[in-house]
């Protein structure tokens, strides 16, 4: 067993994958500019409430993947990890579809959408502490681009995910 086998924490991924779908699309509907606005709706506020559940439930899942020594599945920087992503890169390139288990590339871009997860949560508590001064546009800009980082890369997984169930169920 490589410690890949059953995800760790499998409910809060759920949970998180939930949660972080609701913020995404519900987010176009909202009208948060430097502060709350006077008129929010429910949309606005719960946005803001799931958004800090969200950092709170992405910190306990970032640690339980981390934990009992899995993190360089998660981020292979190392010269054999780098290499190992490398390999999936180059297979993929030829048609191969990346083992899911060992790190490698689908652990890489599962590494960093956790790194994207920590900096939607992390720049939207910013905005929300910042709310009412300049500096609060600032971590909006900054909001914006984590989610639009976390949005692409939660593609990435999903797609890269279901390579791995469409091979799994084609053997």
């Amino acid at each position: 067993m490589n410690g890949r086998s059953s995800p760790p924490g499998s409910r809060l991924h759920l949970v998180l994958a939930v949660l972080s779908l609701w913020l995404v699309v519900t987010s176009p509907w909202l009208g948060m500019l430097r502060r709350i606005p006077a008129g929010a709706g429910w949309l606005d506020y719960a946005h803001v409430a799931l958004g800090f559940a969200a950092l709170l439930l992405g910190a306990v899942y970032v640690a339980a993947c981390l934990r009992q020594g899995r993190r360089p599945l998660y981020f292979p920087w190392s010269p054999a990890g780098l290499r190992m992503v490398g390999g999936d890169l180059g297979g993929l390139l030829r048609g191969r579809i990346p083992a899911a288990e060992g790190g490698g590339l689908i652990g890489f871009i599962e590494g960093l959408l956790l790194l994207a997860l920590a900096a939607v949560a992390l720049t939207g508590a910013a905005w929300f502490v910042a709310q009412g001064t300049d500096a609060a546009l600032a971590w909006r800009g900054h909001h914006l681009v984590a989610a639009r980082a976390f949005i692409g890369l939660l593609v990435l997984h999903v797609v890269s995910v279901s390579l791995h169930l469409l091979e799994f169920v084609r053997e």
